[in-house]
């Protein structure tokens, strides 16, 4: 069953002639299916926005994953709160005149920076990685 068709007489440039021509050279091209063709596309792009289409489920990805590592990163800052006050409410100051607890504060202290700046550089994770708890 064939569609009707409707004739329609427009202008164009000579050089823009000149393209379809060559394009409607090829095998099982016509002129009058490359001019529909492009007519159909153009309405269709005008009817929804190209660049939204293009790229909205991809911001939409990008948003919900930034989401999340803005949900995680409260989650941490709270943890490393609540720990900190934690051990602070638990341990009892050193005494000024206490040298050798405040080395071995010191000594663990940067015994644990040590560890971080490690397992940073290697890329380990403490929690949810590989090895983690």
């Amino acid at each position: 069953m064939r569609t009707p068709k409707i004739r329609h007489q427009f202008l164009m440039s000579e050089a823009l002639s000149a393209k379809l021509d060559a394009l409607a050279a090829k095998p099982g091209a016509s002129k009058s299916a490359i001019i529909a063709d492009a007519v159909e596309a153009w309405l269709t792009r005008r009817a929804s926005n190209e660049l939204e289409d293009r790229f909205s489920m991809r911001l939409d990805r990008m948003t919900t994953a930034l989401g999340r590592i803005e949900r995680d990163g409260h989650v941490l800052l709270e943890t490393l709160a609540t720990f900190v006050r934690y051990e602070l409410a638990i341990h009892a100051p050193l005494a000024e005149n206490d040298a050798a607890g405040r080395a071995l504060g010191r000594d663990r202290y940067n015994a644990f920076i040590k560890q971080v700046g490690r397992q940073v550089a290697d890329g380990q994770r403490s929690i949810g990685g590989e090895g983690g708890l």
